[in-house]
């Protein structure tokens, strides 16, 4: 899935390549009006809207290149073809793509609705723009020998636009908003030996050559201790809401795996064709959460650059205790889950 979230991670720091915007600078008429940085205008903002767009095109083209140059060109190319990855990752990375694109349908929405443009017309702006930057990823995916075009992750992709822009059209917020959370799992350090060998390896040591062990690569890679919410302001569907009911609180649902050393099974062979297989004893599962969280953008505030910085937390699930059944059928309470 890291590559699918190429776009997410490496997108808005393209966006600073100010010098690469003059000429679209100088096409764009006098300014009408002086606003704040965090101020939203109030109607079409040509000078905003020119360096938005001309940012996201350049972002995207940089981008598209800097992802081509960086992963993609260390892999064997192939006549353009679909694959099968439906069973792989026990579909958390699918639920990672519904996220991922949702997430980037409101925030380019929240960006042309600064600008000043109307509010359907930016929504429809954040579903193309999200559906644009995962889709090139798919496309070159097509061309790879190694993956192919996946109409499972194109799937979810396009619910996960779907998701914001049916709201935003609907009710004008989002009451029900997809997000992430993380956390780094123990590993045992215990040694497996080869099938067909005398090599040795541990679970540690597979889970770093997975998974990675970076800070972002533990939110975007370590499949074992992401969590994938949808966050339900329950408060937003009651038409009298009463006062214990706080605006800003959630009801939120998680997905996540355990257990899980490959793609579609826990059995894997290195460089030198040694063969290892995962003990029984960790069986791979599925997890499901309930929990609260925490809708940032419904805190009151008067302060412009809080709510930016609202706008931006809101895509991670804040910790709270959970209650967990998995597909082992087990029941477990955490007083603290992120």
């Amino acid at each position: 899935m890291i590559r699918k979230l190429f776009f997410f991670l490496c997108f808005p720091l393209m966006l600073s390549a100010q010098d690469s915007l003059l000429l679209v600078l100088d096409s764009l008429p006098p300014r009408q009006q002086k606003l704040g940085f965090f101020q939203r205008a109030e109607k079409p903002d040509p000078w905003r809207i020119g360096i938005l767009s001309g940012s996201l095109a350049l972002g995207y083209s940089a981008t598209s290149y800097g992802l081509a140059k960086a992963w993609y060109a260390d892999y064997k190319q192939a006549p353009f073809h679909s694959f099968d990855d439906w069973y792989e990752w026990r579909q958390y990375d699918k639920l990672g793509h519904l996220m991922t694109t949702y997430f980037e349908a409101n925030w380019v929405f929240q960006m042309y609705r600064w600008a000043g443009v109307k509010e359907n017309k930016a929504a429809w702006i954040g579903f193309g723009a999200a559906m644009l930057f995962q889709g090139t990823v798919e496309l070159m995916d097509g061309f790879s020998a190694d993956w192919g075009w996946s109409w499972g992750d194109i799937g979810f992709n396009s619910l996960g636009a779907a998701a914001f822009l049916s709201q935003q059209l609907l009710w004008k917020e989002q009451r029900i908003r997809f997000k992430i959370s993380a956390h780094k799992p123990k590993y045992s350090q215990d040694p497996i030996q080869a099938l067909n060998s005398t090599e040795t390896t541990t679970l540690q040591q597979r889970a770093d050559a997975l998974f990675g062990s970076s800070i972002p690569e533990m939110f975007f890679k370590e499949y074992n201790g992401g969590t994938i919410w949808a966050s339900v302001n329950i408060g937003s569907f009651i038409k009298k809401r009463p006062k214990w009911v706080l605006p800003y609180v959630n009801i939120a649902l998680g997905y996540g795996i355990e257990n899980v050393f490959g793609a579609e099974r826990n059995k894997w062979y290195n460089s030198s064709l040694s063969v290892f297989e995962v003990p029984q004893s960790y069986q791979r599962q599925s997890q499901f959460f309930l929990s609260l969280d925490i809708d940032f953008e419904r805190i009151p505030t008067k302060s412009k650059a809080l709510k930016t910085l609202f706008s931006l937390l809101n895509v991670i699930k804040i910790p709270f205790p959970a209650v967990e059944i998995n597909s082992l059928g087990q029941f477990k309470f955490h007083p603290f889950y992120f």
